[in-house]
């Protein structure tokens, strides 16, 4: 599985418009799927208040690596698949999370994993949770209208290499 989406890192200005829409005065918990690198990490550290937790998915090695350079004691950093959020949240002593950020490169993903990870995703969200994803391609859209029963706005980000679609969701 090709576990990396792109050559370029996001822009300051996806990174923007992907947490913009995050109320971090009253969110517990952070999930972020498929973090890479840390951009969109560091700088939903940057914004959350101490009683919240962010925790990240990564599988790919190099990027694990780099993420266990981020030293915060709000971010724990877990090396398995997106799939396992609710009994990662569990261990970590959380029933359900208010949001999460996803850079998850799903037209890579085979489609049983994929489907799998969203659905888990939308079940671990608490009621009126949020659902962030990027994507460069509008390829998604329906199949996240499909789990989030039509609550997914749509934005578009030009100012990144490439352009890439921002999907907005509400459980």
């Amino acid at each position: 599985i090709k576990t990396a989406g792109t050559i370029f890192p996001s822009s300051r200005f996806l990174c923007r418009r992907m947490i913009k829409n995050i109320d971090f005065d009253t969110v517990k918990v952070i999930v972020e799927f498929g973090p890479g690198n840390g951009i969109f990490t560091k700088e939903i550290l940057k914004k959350i208040q101490p009683h919240t937790t962010l925790i990240t998915f990564e599988v790919n090695d190099k990027f694990f690596e780099s993420l266990e350079k981020i030293k915060h004691s709000q971010l724990i950093i877990e090396k398995v698949s997106a799939e396992e959020v609710t009994p990662i949240l569990q261990k970590h002593g959380f029933e359900k999370t208010d949001c999460v950020v996803s850079s998850l490169p799903f037209t890579n993903i085979p489609k049983e994993i994929s489907d799998r990870i969203l659905n888990n995703a939308y079940d671990a969200l608490i009621d009126d949770g949020l659902f962030v994803q990027f994507q460069y391609s509008l390829t998604y859209y329906k199949k996240l209208k499909k789990v989030f029963k039509d609550k997914v706005k749509l934005s578009f980000e030009l100012f990144n290499i490439p352009p890439a679609f921002v999907y907005i969701a509400k459980k």
